[in-house]
């Protein structure tokens, strides 16, 4: 009896057209991926907030904060996460003229018109907070966005990842993003032996994250393809520390051929486009097409002015390229 052959994971055959598809040296000149909010867009937001606010905001529904006229606007955004180039910048909600609680639930309010939050940490936050807290950044399990280090390209989980910054760095900490399937083509062009590679189980440790019995890895792809969108996933640093568990699968040398060529692509001047974060600005990525960066920064000596950020990790049902792991988030223990 003849044994049945796995099949192989589908891939691109050729060269990716998609919108997803970008150089940042192209798009740096552009406005049309950025948006000002509106002075009626600001009221539309914070009379939201106040009509939700005898409620604590994780128990708002996306009814309780309507957005009339800001949500076909919304509703555009997501779709050009979705099927267009992969990200939005958001400009000028006035975070000095508000309590940085009705900053958040604006924000959350926002988010509750994209999608669905999830849990970013075991501790179950849904509205995290990337602020120094003077972690070590070389220390096991600490999460990078805690410490004023550089965090080298990668993604987050779930569909949609969003970015607000509330106090901006006094300098550093450069939000910069790339192009995975941008990526893909020149793997595709240079190195086409490690396309299969990116196909293939890598092992990415979970940084403690795990509940007690579990296994302290899992293993995803690099890369999907569903016939017309390529899927990316991508934690570097991750994937590297899975090789302290003895009974993690081992790197190939072509895993790990793979995994600095897309650093150095990722790096490229030619392929990065830059934010500069000011305060009042809310970012948002499609998490499977776009990997992000922040440069190292020094921060401001005055508690109040030290660099804040808020965070959400979105999930969409109808969003084309989500995945199903990915999108039920980090377990709270």
């Amino acid at each position: 009896m003849s044994e049945t052959m796995p099949s192989r994971p589908a891939m691109p055959a050729a060269r990716l057209t998609s919108p997803d598809v970008w150089s940042g040296r192209d798009l740096a000149g552009l406005a049309d991926w950025r948006y000002a909010f509106t002075p009626a867009d600001i009221d539309e937001l914070i009379a939201a907030v106040r009509r939700a606010a005898d409620r604590p905001w994780r128990a708002w529904r996306r009814e309780d904060v309507p957005l009339p006229t800001l949500g076909p606007r919304i509703a555009e955004w997501v779709r050009e996460l979705d099927a267009g180039r992969g990200f939005v910048l958001l400009r000028g909600f006035p975070v000095g003229d508000h309590p940085e609680d009705v900053c958040a639930g604006a924000y959350w309010a926002l988010g509750l018109h994209m999608g669905r939050a999830i849990s970013q940490n075991t501790d179950g936050d849904l509205l995290g907070r990337i602020e120094d807290t003077g972690a070590d950044p070389k220390a096991y399990g600490v999460r990078l966005y805690k410490t004023r280090a550089e965090q080298d390209f990668h993604t987050d989980a779930a569909d949609m990842i969003g970015l607000f910054c509330l106090q901006a760095a006094k300098s550093g900490g450069v939000s910069r993003i790339v192009s995975s399937p941008a990526i893909f083509n020149r793997i595709l062009a240079e190195r086409p032996d490690l396309v299969p590679v990116l196909f293939e189980p890598f092992p990415f440790d979970t940084q403690g994250q795990h509940k007690p019995g579990e296994k302290a890895w899992f293993e995803i792809p690099l890369c999907r393809w569903d016939g017309r969108r390529l899927r990316t996933f991508f934690v570097p640093w991750y994937i590297r520390e899975s090789q302290q568990h003895a009974a993690c699968p081992r790197l190939s040398r072509a895993q790990v051929e793979a995994i600095e060529f897309i650093e150095r692509a990722a790096n490229d001047p030619d392929a990065y486009l830059d934010m500069n974060f000011r305060p009042g600005d809310m970012q948002f990525l499609k998490n499977a097409a776009v990997l992000h960066k922040r440069t190292e920064y020094e921060d401001w000596p005055e508690p109040e002015r030290k660099r804040r950020l808020l965070r959400l990790w979105l999930v969409d049902p109808n969003f084309s390229a989500g995945d199903e792991r990915l999108r039920r988030g980090v377990a709270a223990g």
